[in-house]
């Protein structure tokens, strides 16, 4: 067996958290918060931390902005993000298929 290369696994994304909201924003362009919370499953201050350590790193983009006298945070992955998750989801292909 050959040896597995696990330092190729972005650790930004070793949270399920995490995991999951990138992998809700690869597929859609922006999510609003309650929308993300609730598809996830999450707190709000879960939602809000995992968030925040995202886009620290440059790997999403937070929005907020006042809708009907409301504020409204919507969610997308930044280019660099969008780099990152897939060689991470490369990575763990290789990883499961002992390449």
């Amino acid at each position: 067996m050959s040896k597995i290369n696990i330092h190729k696994l972005n650790k930004a994304f070793e949270n399920r958290v995490r995991l999951g909201m990138m992998s809700v924003l690869m597929v859609n362009d922006s999510m609003d918060f309650n929308s993300l919370k609730d598809l996830l499953q999450v707190t709000d201050g879960n939602l809000a931390s995992h968030a925040a350590g995202l886009e620290k790193e440059g790997l999403i983009h937070i929005k907020k902005e006042i809708v009907n006298k409301k504020t409204l945070t919507t969610y997308s992955a930044t280019k660099p993000g969008i780099r990152a998750f897939e060689e991470h989801l490369d990575a763990l292909e290789k990883l499961i298929k002992g390449k």
